[in-house]
């Protein structure tokens, strides 16, 4: 059997298991130990164990699990509902301005503990009854919880990043800076689009409905200087955190494994003092979150590694590489059907498998081409952050559909559908301008 057919039967094996619903990492690694003992001498399945181990024999992995712990301490206490209430009283004046709150609330909660569905869940759990009671559509609602959830893979500290940055081999320090301005700009393009929506929704129940019926819908709910100020004293450590981890990670003073580990000790020692989370009850919620999470990022990892060991071992991913180089495409339009290719996976994958898939496939064509790994690697993020808002996969989806099982499947999609064409447009903006990706890491890290 010729190498084209062992690719196509291997990718395609996979691709079968892992839509029919099997965990991941069984997947994977199901595929990778059938294909070894058909395919490949006695002597590898012999050293499956020390492969593992030499694979995950790596430093950096463990600030996956510490920065998971930093953001469930946060995630698992009222910690959440205070931020949540912080940003609804500071944006109250503003049109759309709970909507516009939710945005906030998701940008910040991803930057403490940069999981998608956490912060989906946690903002999500809090924002959509409300919102809907004060007359957003239920589309909407749902729809901005979905897209602002995404933005936990892009805004640092990202698990995805992480990830990315281990497989091809880059500074994770500069793919988090490089992940500043994009997350944030996007955010920002986000609640531009909740205000014009929530003023238009407005306008049209108020033709419908009348001034009174209207007022009594939405409300005109106003919070003093007092009542917004109030909130800062609980809020103010956990942003203190934040910069204190970008700075020690930004200004080279501790390896990201480090500077995880000083996030999780102190966003446990916060929720400790400020919410006296220290029952039993408390730290086992923290903790068990945290190990359910970790486990299942790391067998992912574990198996990723050896079926992507596998297929270099039976020349897949090389044969794969030669080929797409072969095709003598322009770079833009190499780079059009690489994101096609991710759209499409990510209909059906979540980001780590996809990272750890199809990375080192398109790597070597992405820098052949030009392109700068760290600039790349951001819009790959934003690629995946699209995947988890489509279906029939979408992990958003679900995880929105659990928080508010009234709200119909249909309305979720109709409510994300604007936030992925805003996306799309977004890959195109930062296509033609990488200087917004790149001028953070240039400027710090001089390169």
């Amino acid at each position: 059997m010729d190498v084209f057919s062992i690719g196509i039967l291997y990718i395609g094996s996979a691709l079968l298991l892992l839509l029919s619903g099997i965990p991941i990492a069984f997947a994977l690694g199901g595929v990778a130990v059938a294909f070894m003992f058909l395919f490949m001498p006695p002597s590898n399945i012999q050293i499956i164990a020390e492969t593992l181990y030499s694979e995950l024999h790596n430093f950096t992995l463990l600030a996956i699990p510490l920065f998971i712990l930093m953001g469930s301490a946060v995630g698992k206490t009222r910690a959440s509902v205070d931020l949540y209430e912080a940003m609804h009283r500071w944006f109250s004046r503003l049109p759309g301005g709970l909507g516009v709150a939710n945005v906030a609330g998701c940008s910040i909660f991803a930057a403490m503990c940069g999981s998608s569905p956490a912060t989906c869940a946690a903002i999500g759990g809090m924002g959509i009854p409300e919102m809907r009671k004060r007359g957003y559509p239920a589309g909407l609602a749902s729809g901005l919880i979905a897209a602002g959830g995404t933005l936990g893979i892009l805004i640092p500290p990202s698990v995805t990043l992480i990830i990315y940055g281990i497989i091809v081999e880059q500074s994770i320090g500069q793919l988090f800076l490089a992940g500043v301005i994009p997350g944030f700009l996007l955010a920002f393009f986000f609640a531009v689009w909740v205000v014009f929506a929530s003023v238009w929704n407005k306008r049209r129940v108020l033709a419908v409905l009348g001034a009174h019926r209207a007022k009594e819908l939405f409300g005109d709910e106003r919070f003093t200087w007092r009542e917004r100020l109030e909130t800062l004293p609980r809020l103010l450590p956990f942003f203190a955190l934040i910069v204190f981890v970008m700075v020690a990670l930004y200004g080279g003073f501790a390896t990201p494994s480090e500077v995880a580990a000083v996030g999780a000790f102190g966003a446990l020692a916060l929720v400790v003092i400020l919410y006296r989370a220290y029952k039993w009850e408390n730290i086992k919620g923290i903790l068990s979150g945290t190990a359910r999470e970790s486990c299942m990022i790391m067998m992912i990892i574990t198996m990723a590694f050896l079926f992507t060991y596998v297929m270099s071992y039976l020349h897949i991913s090389q044969s794969a590489t030669e080929w797409l180089v072969g095709l003598h495409m322009s770079k833009w339009a190499y780079l059009f059907w690489v994101n096609i290719l991710l759209l499409v996976l990510g209909c059906f994958l979540p980001p780590v498998a996809i990272i750890l898939m199809v990375t080192p496939v398109i790597m070597p064509g992405i820098i052949a081409h030009g392109f700068d790994p760290i600039w790349f690697g951001i819009l790959m993020t934003i690629n995946m952050e699209m995947g988890l808002i489509t279906p029939p996969v979408g992990l958003n989806l679900f995880v929105i559909n659990g928080i508010a099982p009234d709200i119909h499947f249909r309305e979720i999609m109709r409510g994300v559908m604007p936030f992925i064409a805003i996306m799309a447009l977004y890959i195109v903006l930062l296509a033609m301008f990488p200087y917004i990706v790149m001028w953070l890491p240039q400027r710090l890290y001089g390169s």
